[in-house]
């Protein structure tokens, strides 16, 4: 797991932690990064300080404990396919649907395109991009 200090175009700064550095970038590149305040996925890392250690200490520094913000990705994408229902690529309307009332509220998962995601969020639908790629099941 690899931590890093993100900001958003608006600077806004927040953290989150990726399973690798590509990982992050794969997830970078198909907009699936955003920023938790403002939803755009228009991010970049920011400049952290370095974990630096000198000759003179002598205990290796202890390994994090996982924290809700270090999630086991795998276990968090068994918890989303097992209780959310797939809906594809129709996720941006059904998701705008269950806001309006137009369809029963539920769990829901699926695939959207970065501008149906950015108008999902622009316009208050409560949506959250998922830290992996969804299995693809078919119905």
């Amino acid at each position: 797991m690899i931590r890093y200090a993100l900001k958003c175009v608006d600077n806004h700064s927040f953290e989150s932690w990726f399973k690798s550095a590509a990982a992050f970038d794969t997830l970078l590149e198909r907009g699936l990064v955003a920023c938790p305040e403002c939803g755009k996925s228009d991010v970049s890392k920011a400049i952290m300080a370095p974990r630096v250690s000198t000759a003179r200490d002598k205990a290796p520094a202890p390994t994090p404990e996982p924290t809700p913000q270090m999630p086991d990705l795998e276990k968090m994408r068994q918890e989303v396919e097992t209780n959310s229902e797939y809906v594809g690529d129709k996720f941006a309307t059904e998701a705008r649907a269950m806001n309006d009332g137009d369809a029963p509220e539920r769990s829901i998962y699926g695939e959207a395109s970065l501008d149906e995601a950015k108008s999902l969020v622009e316009d208050g639908v409560p949506v959250v991009p998922l830290p992996f790629i969804p299995t693809k099941k078919t119905n």
